[in-house]
């Protein structure tokens, strides 16, 4: 594993605490503030910029409070010349499964997400968590 892949995988540590945790101050540590958010889950683009993002955060239930477990996975990182890559990770939150396509340069010495493409689908083991309560 070359040193970059280990240091962009430590870095993903901040986006899966953050997102399960629902702590913004830890995704503010792995997220440029110029950063989007795209997907078409429902149909037409959405386009969320990171205040966007973060009121959504802090206005829901994290994860972590409602008791699911955490699950997430880095499945690749694709490294081109020492200042860019492209992560493709997945990530539950909630009773959704989102794999997401995090695009990383790396600014004044530490990785940053600078756009998010993603999808979702519902959390295979929800129903298993949901017929358990």
């Amino acid at each position: 594993m070359s040193s970059a892949y280990a240091e962009i995988a430590e870095a993903l540590e901040d986006y899966f605490t953050g997102f399960h945790e629902g702590d913004v101050d830890t995704l503010k540590k792995i997220f440029h503030p110029g950063a989007h958010l795209y997907a078409a889950t429902e149909g037409p683009l959405t386009d969320r910029d990171m205040e966007q993002v973060y009121e959504g955060v802090r206005s829901r239930p994290s994860s972590a409070s409602r008791g699911f477990e955490r699950f997430d996975r880095v499945l690749s990182i694709d490294q081109s010349g020492p200042e860019a890559a492209i992560a493709k990770v997945q990530i539950a939150l909630g009773d959704r499964l989102y794999t997401d396509f995090l695009n990383l340069l790396r600014l004044d010495g530490r990785w940053r997400i600078v756009s998010k493409v993603y999808t979702g689908e519902p959390r295979p083991d929800a129903a298993r968590r949901e017929a358990a309560e």
